[in-house]
């Protein structure tokens, strides 16, 4: 009884501590009334530990406290991003910094800012909430030495994120990672961080109009443009550069959805702000069924992804992330595109028989384009969760706004022919085999759900699935000839399916995420129907001995 006591005083004594140097009002009283309240267990939770800052930076609720994200916590990641570059040789170098238009965003920017200027650092702020391509352009556009996003992506409205990039224009991966991370835990006091009124650069307009003004690298002078276009900014700031984009290529103004069409981080009218969950596309359908489009295009709260529906018999059909993906890569070798094509693990293996077929080079890396955007002579990246990176280039990193123009050339391209997205799909499968794909994805909210369903997985691996025999069992934590540790599990099944499944944690939300794959051949197009309906009755048996595997 003694020990709860003189462990709940230590609670308390931390707590304020922490409020002591909290530079947020907000924040501060949130803690304040907590204390007061003598909350314990919402205290506990928020000084369990700190957000760790790993390779997609940091991601979390916005709060009070060590285990939020705040002012106190950026500021502090700001300086160990600072210190580490300097620690690099980086003294007197630009740090750009950008965000998006989630609830405390532009605080977290300018903490930003200031912070790098108190280090003697260069720093350059974007001028208002735009996509996150843009600060991936604007690094390598600028010569900065790195740049930050404070962004959560697709993420629920309370959270929000801290996402680093370095000079090269990509993601951080390890070691950088855990180097920055050592520098932030060294950061004792926030007033020992120098946090001046001023002294970093205002940008105006220059880097998105530069910005702009290298989409045209994307597109083929004058190739069609005719395609109709329904869009969706899914309440974050991807529609005035996409509309500007548009434009500026004459394709036709896209009809918006009027109800997403502007930032709003309470995300009103979505469970989730990601197109893929159920639901978040419905507007976007209800007004295509108004206005008979050709395609529906979304993009993600940050407009660093980019969702495509299509006319089905009776309504519309979202794409797969992997259909766009082989659309993408097909339409690219049409264009004559040379390079390497990549991908990350958990995507279809249809971009490796497309990039085969087209004699151009291919490789696979984990999940993330942090790896992807390495990939030496990159020419195409994507990944199955609507992520596309078309002009690496310009932007290392995907980009929902590019990826749209590039399936709007080529929806134009095929419509002049009389043909559809659909049809194309159709034309790969009758050349590659029908590839099916889907996703087992559990969201929990106790993070040890997922940790004791890998540890099933690893204890007592699955010998069949959907009554496949499982062939080959990887446990990607120790690495394979071509590919770093990760914490992820893969088998291959027997058959004439080459059916693939692979588990993994996601890195950014508390989801259990397990990737399913089937190659169903196709002989003929009269074939083709039959051939999806097999595809997805194997990957739903797959599914459902998965869940039973995981214990989820």
């Amino acid at each position: 009884m003694q020990e709860q006591a003189q462990a709940q005083d230590d609670l308390i004594t931390r707590a304020q501590a922490w409020l002591a140097e909290d530079p947020d009002p907000e924040t501060a009283a949130e803690l304040s009334a907590l204390i007061e309240a003598g909350d314990t267990a919402e205290l506990a939770d928020r000084f369990s530990g700190t957000l760790q800052f790993g390779t997609a930076g940091l991601r979390g609720e916005i709060g009070a406290g060590p285990m939020r994200m705040n002012r106190g916590v950026v500021i502090r990641a700001a300086a160990g991003l600072a210190a580490y570059l300097k620690a690099q040789g980086h003294d007197g170098g630009l740090v750009v910094v950008g965000y998006d238009a989630r609830y405390k965003s532009a605080d977290f920017a300018r903490d930003t800012a200031a912070v790098m200027a108190g280090a003697g650092l260069r720093a350059a702020l974007l001028p208002r909430p735009l996509p996150t391509p843009v600060l991936a352009y604007a690094i390598r556009h600028l010569g900065a030495v790195a740049g930050v996003e404070v962004t959560a992506s697709h993420n629920p409205p309370r959270d929000n994120g801290y996402k680093v990039y370095l000079g090269d224009g990509s993601q951080i991966v390890s070691p950088a990672d855990s180097e920055i991370a050592a520098q932030i835990a060294a950061v004792e006091k926030l007033a020992d961080v120098p946090r001046p009124e001023s002294g970093w650069q205002e940008l105006g307009d220059e880097v998105l109009e530069a910005y702009l003004a290298r989409t045209d690298a994307v597109l083929t002078p004058g190739s069609p443009r005719g395609v109709r276009t329904v869009y969706t900014a899914m309440h974050g700031v991807g529609k005035d550069v996409v509309l500007a984009a548009f434009a500026r290529h004459g394709f036709p103004e896209p009809v918006l959805v009027a109800e997403q069409a502007e930032p709003d981080p309470a995300f009103p009218t979505v469970a989730f702000p990601n197109p893929e969950e159920p639901g978040a596309m419905d507007l976007a359908f209800a007004k295509a069924a108004e206005v008979r489009p050709d395609i529906v295009i979304a993009n993600d709260p940050d407009a660093d992804r980019c969702a495509v529906a299509v006319p089905t018999g009776d309504g519309w059909r979202m794409l797969r992330g992997d259909e766009v993906g082989a659309l993408l890569a097909a339409h690219l070798v049409h264009k004559g595109a040379r390079g390497v094509f990549a991908e990350s693990i958990v995507s279809s293996s249809l971009l490796g028989r497309i990039a085969e077929a087209a004699g151009v080079g291919y490789e696979e890396t984990l999940t993330g384009f942090k790896w992807i955007a390495r990939v030496e002579g990159l020419r195409y990246g994507y990944e199955e969760a609507l992520g596309y990176c078309v002009d690496p280039e310009g932007v290392r990193d995907k980009d929902g706004v590019t990826a749209a123009l590039l399936v709007a050339e080529l929806a134009s391209v095929l419509k002049e022919q009389g043909r559809t997205l659909t049809d194309l799909l159709d034309d790969l499968a009758m050349a590659h085999g029908l590839h099916a794909t889907d996703q087992l994805s559990v969201r929990v909210s106790d993070l040890s759900i997922i940790a004791d369903a890998m540890a099933a997985l690893r204890a007592q691996p699955p010998v069949s699935l959907a009554g496949l025999r499982v062939v080959s069992a990887e446990d990607l934590s120790k690495g394979t000839e071509t590919l770093p540790p990760t914490d992820g599990l893969r088998y291959y099944l027997d058959g004439a399916y080459k059916a693939r499944v692979i588990a993994r944690p996601s890195g950014t939300e508390p989801k259990l995420k397990c990737y399913l794959e089937v190659v169903v051949p196709v002989a003929e197009a009269s074939d083709l129907a039959a051939a999806r309906v097999r595809g997805q009755e194997v990957l739903d048996a797959i599914k459902k001995d998965l869940s039973v595997a995981t214990g989820i």
